[in-house]
């Protein structure tokens, strides 16, 4: 399964991106046709209607994925052959690009009838999200090599062959890839094994009525709208990002694979996080924080002109990029494993069926629409300007300017918001809240004025406090923070990771701290702002160590603390602003990884004693900030945490405590 993803959406990779839009471009397509073209593979998806009643009759899964999903890649050498046969650029070229596609769709969407009870009945429900996130890991690897490789391709045959013969280099890489990759997908598929369609108990009851369950499942019609509407708003503008870069920037093909390649890399790196809180804490939460991520990378499309190509284009580009991949990652994921999840076991056909109707018949009409207000809006412009007026000059700051393609991009990003209210009405057995992998993402300070996971190097909206970005009602800000604090907290646990096999732990781990967080510290300036946020959460990550390497609650506790302090503080730090981070960051991470809080706090208050005189700093303030900082991370957690560290501290330290609280008052 792993090794069919590997091959089958590693092609993908050029056949649903730029390099096929870029393609279509030289066959001559417009607006709307590049928007049919996107739109066409989902649309054709409507055949699974009757590709269910097939399934139902024959009961051979397997053989009907496999004998439906051949012929649809052997088709990828017809389209690639079209430069050699047909004039272009020309009608008849595209035409018959779009009535290929829609053929290759129509069998695409017969096998999907068949796959997609075949793994749900395959694949066990509690590591769902460790094998997909696995498999598109592999295949977005497979992806990167294979796009890269081809776009250099098509850009160095383009300047070194004569202008009529420029299109024969995507000929080339899809017959290569074709020949290579396409067809060991239904290769693969056939050696997967296939459990028993289990037979319905009892008389079965009419087609239609099995067709209409998923409708009739009020929960699963929630989904079904939720997945219809998301397809819809987030392929308004997705399938333009290409052609926007193309187009309307100038960039070669070249550049617009490296930033797609980009994307692919942050979301293999998110992926895995992603996986393991799908199990852990449910698909419909991580869904969410997602979703509302990806919207916000819609809408910062925007800005990536004013109204041409200026200085912070590129740069804005690739963070769009980033943080489009890692909420891609999780889109994806959540989306192919939510409905299995909700999905009754042993009817699970037409239920997945429904949901892939749901999202292919708006992932279609979302690109036709985006075709249609693309060359609707081709000549409407809307411009935001300041002026200046003096007696001796004018001066015009623009501040905003729409044009084209800009306005999907802001009606994509409103329906998408609009979209995320019936996200909320899903039930999902075992859901959380959001704010729970926000947590699990970012410590958030009892106190929500100070500045969180402000990271200088990162420089994400370094100098705004939590409490006044969470009111801010744009989607994505506070996954934004979140996957920022996320990356130091796993940096350190890398660290962390790397000096465990050896002698002198402390040491090791401090060194290691120092070295690995050096880019976070290169703003001096910044330390003294951040340094609480940056301690705690490198001592947080470097706290899930243990998840692969068990180690002594003391051993741990102890060296993380020291190495933690002492790394910060070589920084420039403040000693008790590294303790109060690092006591915080300890507490979290052992609750995360669920070590004993009550046996955590007395090593932290131990550690704290060994590095009071190292730092400069005596014994007693030392203890009470600990004390200060594992309250502070106990009451975030919850009253039955609070309780247990407030009574793992003894009495003398809590007085201390009160008093350094009177003393700062």
């Amino acid at each position: 399964m792993t090794l069919e993803g590997t091959v089958s959406l590693g092609f993908n990779s050029i056949t649903t991106s730029g390099f096929l839009a870029a393609f279509a471009l030289a066959l001559g397509a417009n607006n709307l046709q590049i928007g049919i073209l996107a739109a066409i593979p989902f649309l054709m998806q409507l055949i699974q209607l009757p590709a269910i009643w097939l399934v139902e009759k024959v009961r051979r899964r397997k053989a009907i994925a496999v004998m439906s999903w051949f012929p649809a890649q052997l088709l990828w050498f017809a389209i690639a052959l079209i430069p050699i046969f047909i004039f272009t650029p020309g009608r008849t070229a595209i035409y018959l690009l779009l009535g290929l596609m829609a053929f290759r769709g129509l069998l695409a969407a017969v096998c999907n009838s068949a796959w997609n009870g075949w793994i749900r009945d395959l694949v066990p429900q509690s590591i769902l999200g460790q094998i997909f996130s696995r498999r598109l890991a592999s295949a977005t690897a497979a992806g990167i090599v294979f796009s890269l490789g081809a776009a250099l391709f098509v850009d160095y045959w383009r300047g070194h062959v004569p202008g009529e013969s420029e299109i024969l280099g995507y000929t080339y890489v899809l017959l290569f890839g074709t020949l290579f990759l396409g067809l060991a997908s239904p290769t693969f598929m056939s050696l997967m094994p296939e459990p028993l369609m289990q037979p319905i108990q009892g008389q079965q009851p009419p087609l239609w009525q099995r067709l209409t369950a998923p409708v009739r499942d009020r929960n699963f019609r929630q989904l079904i709208q939720f997945l219809l509407f998301w397809g819809f708003a987030s392929n308004l503008a997705i399938p333009f990002f290409a052609v926007y870069m193309l187009v309307r920037l100038g960039f070669p093909l070249s550049w617009v694979i490296v930033f797609s390649i980009l994307s692919q890399l942050f979301n293999i790196l998110f992926l895995h996080v992603w996986g393991r809180f799908v199990d852990r804490f449910g698909s419909k939460a991580v869904l969410s924080l997602c979703a509302s991520l990806y919207l916000l990378v819609i809408m910062g499309w925007i800005f990536t002109t004013m109204p041409e190509r200026y200085f912070l284009t590129v740069p804005l580009l690739v963070l769009l990029h980033i943080f489009a991949g890692i909420a891609n990652a999780g889109v994806t994921l959540t989306v192919g494993t939510i409905g299995l999840k909700l999905a009754p076991k042993g009817d699970a056909t037409s239920y997945l069926a429904g949901a892939s109707l749901a999202t292919n018949l708006g992932a279609g009409l979302g690109p036709l629409c985006g075709g249609l207000l693309a060359d609707f809006f081709a000549v409407r412009q809307l411009n935001l300007t300041f002026t200046w007026i003096d007696p001796a000059t004018s001066i015009q700051l623009p501040a905003l300017s729409i044009i084209g393609y800009d306005f999907l991009f802001g009606i994509a990003f409103i329906v998408g918001v609009i979209t995320l209210g019936t996200l909320a009405t899903i039930r999902e057995e075992g859901e959380v809240s959001r704010e729970v992998i926000l947590g699990s993402l970012f410590f958030p300070t009892r106190e929500q004025s100070r500045p969180v996971s402000s990271v200088p190097a990162y420089n994400l909206l370094s100098n705004f406090p939590f409490g006044y970005i969470k009111r801010i009602p744009i989607p994505g800000l506070d996954v934004v923070l979140g996957v920022t604090a996320y990356q130091i907290a796993e940096m350190a646990r890398v660290a962390a990771m790397a000096t465990v096999r050896g002698r002198r732990l402390t040491n090791k781990l401090a060194r290691a701290l120092e070295k690995n967080l050096a880019n976070v510290w290169k703003v001096r300036e910044g330390v003294e702002i951040h340094g609480i946020e940056i301690a705690r959460e490198a001592a947080r990550g470097a706290m899930h160590v243990v998840d692969e390497k068990p180690l002594p609650v003391e051993q741990l506790v102890v060296s993380v603390t020291s190495g933690v302090v002492e790394a910060s503080s070589q920084a420039g730090v403040s000693p008790m602003n590294s303790i109060l981070g690092a006591s915080q960051g300890i507490i979290q991470g052992a609750a995360e990884t669920g070590i004993d809080l009550g046996e955590t706090t007395l090593q932290i208050m131990k550690a704290v004693r060994e590095v009071a005189v190292d730092v400069g700093l005596s014994e007693e303030a030392a203890v009470a900030k600990a004390a200060e900082g594992v309250l502070l991370a106990a009451e975030a957690i919850g009253p039955e945490a609070a309780a247990e560290v407030a009574e793992s501290l003894p009495e003398e330290i809590l007085t201390l405590d009160k008093k350094e609280e009177g003393h700062d008052e």
